[in-house]
């Protein structure tokens, strides 16, 4: 088993990455302080209930712990305020107190809501990660939680730290193709912001990854989380250095909500992101090479490096506008000068942005003929 841990002082909470984990929860809940006198309520999807949640209900129970079960829907429109209404009716009708826990058993959707729902009971609960996906090796670090609004993602939400993150590598063995590709999408994020080594390792062990290698998916992940451990751990609430986590996640939102939230996973929308701030890496003097092994690391993960060819661009700039990071006709954007080194432009002009974006669309196009 592999350990970190997110420097926050007294907030500080660690993550364990390893196989047959789950089925000792009950263990590392007690050692972190999670009360066996209140209810628990395990947020969970509708796929990961049917694999994993009878495990993780049995060996709460005997160990002594109450909880109850809450299954949403697969999918990113779960992560929305009905969803939220409903979730807060059943913890007020199992009784959470303010000494409950919330357990987000899933992906990083599951994730994203339940810890918005820990944030907003009773002015804020504890909660446990236990992401079940590779995408979620990301997004249940750092505290970020939200819902989104049919305008714009996550634009609901807070900073809510969990207590602890528990990573079951067994259970990514369930994962579906598809899921697989688009959770690389931000295991090579984090070296492309990072570390250049960790970039050429990915491309390298690409097979590997694909096929769920134990060992190459627990240093992958292993190394994932300690770059986005060592960026929250300096800067929690995204004053400065973690906006770089967010390299290629301003266009890669807007498609995302421009697909209702449900024709791109979230890793293949980030995907064709990143390939548009390589692009426009190259506008602000980066080498080629940069956009050459971004878009080739990318493809070799099986992830998608254009734009679908049924896209409007009005549509996806239009959602561009609604992301946190527009202002007064610029663009916030990370961009990439090196392999594993990222500058935050605060001032990209809207023009250059809606180019890239049709240069995307013209690229799947092109592939159409």
């Amino acid at each position: 088993m592999r350990e970190l841990t997110v420097d926050l002082g007294d907030r500080s909470y660690p993550i364990y990455i390893g196989e047959g984990l789950l089925q000792e929860a009950s263990s590392y809940f007690e050692k972190h302080g999670i009360s066996k006198k209140s209810p628990l309520m395990i947020i969970t999807d509708r796929s990961v209930a049917d694999l994993h949640l009878p495990l993780l209900e049995a060996g709460l129970a005997a160990a002594g712990y109450t909880a109850v079960s809450a299954v949403v829907p697969s999918g990113e429109s779960s992560k929305s305020l009905s969803m939220l209404e409903s979730l807060i009716t059943k913890a007020l009708e199992a009784g959470l107190d303010r000494k409950s826990a919330i357990v987000a058993l899933g992906g990083g959707v599951v994730g994203d809501l339940a810890g918005y729902v820990a944030a907003s009971y009773m002015r804020g609960i504890k909660f446990v990660q236990v992401p079940t996906t590779i995408l979620a090796h990301d997004s249940s670090v750092g505290g970020k939680v939200a819902v989104n609004h049919p305008l714009a993602k996550n634009i609901i939400g807070a900073f809510h730290q969990p207590e602890l993150v528990l990573y079951d590598l067994h259970t990514l063995q369930t994962l579906p193709t598809r899921e697989v590709k688009a959770g690389l999408s931000e295991v090579v994020k984090h070296g492309l912001i990072w570390d250049a080594e960790f970039v050429a390792w990915c491309e390298e062990n690409a097979d590997k990854l694909l096929a769920l290698d134990p060992d190459a998916l627990g240093y992958a992940l292993h190394k994932g989380c300690s770059v986005k451990a060592a960026v929250v751990s300096k800067d929690e609430r995204e004053n400065d250095l973690r906006a770089i986590l967010n390299l290629g996640h301003t266009i890669g939102h807007a498609l995302e909500a421009v697909a209702g939230y449900n024709e791109l996973l979230h890793g293949e929308a980030i995907s064709i992101g990143m390939i548009g701030s390589a692009k426009l890496g190259l506008r602000y003097g980066a080498p080629e090479e940069v956009y050459a092994v971004t878009k080739r690391v990318l493809a070799k993960c099986g992830l998608p490096v254009r734009l679908p060819e049924h896209f409007d661009v009005d549509a996806v700039m239009n959602a561009m506008m609604h992301d946190k990071k527009f202002k007064e006709g610029t663009m916030v954007f990370v961009v990439p000068n090196a392999i594993g080194r990222v500058d935050i432009k605060s001032d990209v002009p809207v023009e250059w942005v809606r180019e890239i974006v049709e240069q995307l669309k013209q690229e799947a196009e092109s592939d159409e003929r």
